[in-house]
């Protein structure tokens, strides 16, 4: 106890990370191992359709067998179901597979820092050697020692730290495996959808040559009825289109005729304004004819 108040700041944190890494390690290790088995025992004895996992892989399946029939892929769907909805339980795993490595790594690393701290403590400590007061010198050489031996348990610590936390997990893996209960819940998944769902669905694959004929016979009958319906279809729109064709044109002809109507009238006004204005011009020389006889007659007058 004494050796660890005396070690170094340094040492004591890389301690502290490892240890909290070891507990958050446990805690991931146990919850997603509870989760798998809570799912397998689910799966065993009455799944739940409220759980989304469980409803995302019955909509998966149900859609995949209607299409393939028994020639579906029940694993690739269990996989992708628990890539998709467990995503944070396979994350933990890939944590936990690196957890030992990452403990015995943290350890070799307080090592290099405790021997880095010891050779700085003994750089110092032969630095006072080389001195011509050694006498004088000698009290400072216990605290020299005893600072290198700090820097040394610093490394001895934090390795035996790292490497006891890894054995631990390793030995709790073995005992507590979410793998091992993933691969139970995959098989037991596999056989339950298979044996329990698929009986109750339907499906338009076909189930031998003669069933493959007639879903053939009959795709080929529907795809001429849809025909027959395009080509009625067609056809109906375009005699409505002729109709209200025919019905434009008429009315068409209509304009056409008021135009020629108007046009007749307009030619015949035209007619009538051209003979008033003929007339006026009569009218009007004859008045100025009698202007210049009157002007003749006043003139002469005058002269008399």
């Amino acid at each position: 106890m004494n050796n660890l108040s005396n070690m170094p700041a340094a040492g004591i944190v890389v301690i502290i990370v490892i240890i909290a890494l070891f507990a958050l390690s446990l805690v991931l290790l146990f919850s997603v191992y509870m989760r798998y088995k809570g799912l397998s025992r689910g799966v065993k004895e009455n799944p739940d359709p409220a759980n989304r996992f469980m409803r995302t892989l019955v909509n998966d399946y149900a859609a995949a067998y209607k299409r393939y029939g028994t020639d579906v892929n029940t694993p690739a769907i269990i996989e992708n179901a628990i890539s998709a909805k467990l995503g944070g339980s396979l994350m933990c795993e890939r944590f936990l597979n690196n957890a030992v490595s990452l403990f015995v790594t943290l350890g070799l690393f307080g090592t290099f820092l405790g021997l880095s701290l010891s050779v700085v403590s003994l750089s110092e400590l032969l630095g006072y050697s080389d001195s011509s007061e050694w006498l004088s010198v000698l009290d400072s050489v216990g605290g020299g020692l005893m600072s290198a031996l700090s820097g040394m348990g610093v490394a001895f610590y934090t390795s035996l730290v790292g490497v006891a936390c890894s054995i631990l997990l390793s030995v709790l893996r073995v005992i507590v495996n979410p793998e091992s209960q993933r691969a139970k819940l995959e098989t037991q998944l596999e056989l339950w959808l298979d044996h329990s769902v698929a009986p109750t669905l339907k499906t338009t694959a076909a189930k031998d040559d003669v069933d493959l004929v007639h879903q053939m016979i009959d795709a080929m009958n529907d795809a001429a009825n849809a025909m027959d319906k395009t080509l009625s279809d067609t056809t109906l729109k375009l005699q409505q289109t002729m109709d209200a064709s025919r019905t434009h044109l008429g009315a068409f002809n209509q304009t056409v005729n008021n135009f020629n109507e108007g046009v007749r009238d307009f030619d015949e006004f035209n007619y009538n304004l051209r003979g008033t204005v003929e007339r006026l011009d009569v009218a009007i020389r004859d008045v100025v004819s009698v202007v210049r006889q009157t002007g003749r007659d006043l003139e002469r007058s005058g002269k008399q």
